[in-house]
């Protein structure tokens, strides 16, 4: 996130929060961890493997001013999930703000069920294990794709549908959660955007497909990088809640119009 970017929350907006973004050592998560940190809230910075990253963005947020932590976390393992909660709960006292934005599904050696494990799974499994530390007025956001969310009418590249099925099956069965969220003052929205430029995803995609990214650039007419899609995903945490619980970032015609 460079110096020349706009912060999308006010400065203090968000003092005295705590936030909770999975998958944050790098990429989008990390970005809205920086967002959310600028804006004065105390961060727990997520990694499943990459601790160095993560610690080096924990020193870069306390260097600014911000209460910031990192704790190491595998979403598919219980145990480990409930070491994360112990930490928080301990350090933070709770959460206002958990960003669920952990994903997974392209990676070479895993196996054949690991998409569906983590991106349907394991969401619903952290969350359980997350929400008690989550009171009235928090807030939830699960981060996906145009190409997820949209798979039941619009279907994707071959190399990406297995994830986008299981992304979509995630999005449904932390939907069907939302009644008892709303019951205990706890809102939820999805953010889905469409290709992110500079992620792991896109670059995966593109090693497979070629022309990935730029058949999604003309068909989309642009595509947000990091950065823009990751102050989308801050301001969902904080903005009113969009009809459907969905918060959709770019055009969505192409899909709306299958």
């Amino acid at each position: 996130m460079s110096s020349t970017e706009t912060q999308p929350l006010a400065p203090g907006s968000l003092a005295g929060k705590r936030a909770l973004v999975t998958g944050s050592s790098r990429g989008i998560g990390a970005d809205t961890v920086k967002y959310f940190a600028q804006a004065g809230a105390s961060v727990v910075i997520n990694y499943r493997n990459k601790e160095a990253r993560a610690l080096k963005l924990v020193d870069q947020l306390r260097d600014g001013g911000a209460e910031a932590i990192a704790v190491g976390a595998d979403l598919t393992d219980a145990d480990s999930v409930q070491g994360l909660v112990d930490t928080i709960r301990e350090q933070l006292g709770g959460l206002d703000i958990l960003v669920l934005n952990a994903s997974g599904g392209m990676e070479s050696g895993m196996e054949p069920d690991y998409a569906l494990k983590l991106n349907r799974d394991a969401q619903v499994d952290f969350l359980s294990a997350v929400r008690p530390l989550l009171g009235p007025g928090s807030r939830i956001v699960f981060v996906t794709s145009h190409q997820a969310h949209f798979i039941e009418t619009t279907d994707t590249m071959p190399e990406y549908r297995p994830v986008a099925l299981s992304k979509r099956a995630g999005e449904d069965a932390l939907r069907e959660l939302i009644p008892s969220l709303e019951a205990d003052g706890i809102s939820f929205v999805v953010v889905s955007g469409d290709m992110i430029e500079g992620t792991i995803t896109a670059t995966l995609l593109q090693r497979a497909n070629p022309n990935a990214i730029e058949s999604r650039r003309e068909a989309a007419g642009r595509l947000y990088n990091v950065s823009e899609f990751a102050a989308e995903v801050a301001l969902a945490a904080v903005e009113p809640v969009p009809a459907n619980n969905t918060r959709y970032v770019g055009d969505v015609t192409e899909f709306l119009n299958a």
